[in-house]
């Protein structure tokens, strides 16, 4: 008798979990929900939804979440343009940059999962892949263009880019774990 191979199917539970946590990255994307104004910084919190799917539910849901949510970053970027936004357009960074965030997530967590900081060092983990991602991207496709639509050198934009880096991507490190933490403890609490 052959054993039959198992195939990655969404259950019910899964297919709603994927469902809300991606209408929020969405309404996080396209409202200014998403951003917490602490000056002078703007740290995002869009990523956080992909980061909790990730972690309650793996890497497959993770990136499917992160998938959405970058598709929805992509059309604003079209539709509400800014002089950098062109960034996003380009689907390597708008969309597969958060597919990654849910599956290294996702990783990082099944890594971690018997240690106390599991949730936390994954949320870190899955933030930083975010801002690396997308700066990281951002510098290798379009330093000379971005540097331009900033009106500055590029070894400007390099500085500029790497400030953000620690401007904005640590702080959004800690918030995300900050967030998920208790949104993870409350779901798993719901689920017994």
């Amino acid at each position: 008798m052959q054993k039959q191979k198992e195939r990655a199917t969404f259950k019910p539970r899964q297919m709603a979990v994927v469902g809300l946590l991606s209408g929020i990255s969405i309404l996080l994307s396209l409202t200014p929900f998403g951003y917490i104004p602490i000056l002078p910084i703007n740290p995002t919190i869009m990523h956080v939804p992909v980061i909790i799917g990730a972690i309650i539910d793996g890497p497959l849901t993770g990136g499917l979440i992160g998938g959405i949510f970058g598709l929805s970053s992509m059309i604003r970027a079209f539709m509400a343009p800014t002089p950098t936004n062109f960034i996003f357009w380009n689907p390597v960074i708008s969309i597969g940059v958060r597919i990654l965030i849910g599956i290294v997530t996702g990783y990082v967590y099944r890594a971690l999962k018997n240690r106390n900081s599991g949730v936390a060092v994954s949320a870190v983990v899955g933030s930083l892949t975010n801002t690396i991602g997308v700066l990281g991207l951002a510098y290798v496709f379009y330093l000379s263009r971005y540097a331009a639509a900033l009106g500055i050198s590029e070894a400007a934009a390099t500085t500029f880019i790497l400030t953000v880096v620690g401007t904005n991507g640590v702080p959004e490190a800690i918030i995300s774990a900050l967030i998920a933490v208790p949104v993870v403890a409350a779901y798993r609490k719901i689920k017994k």
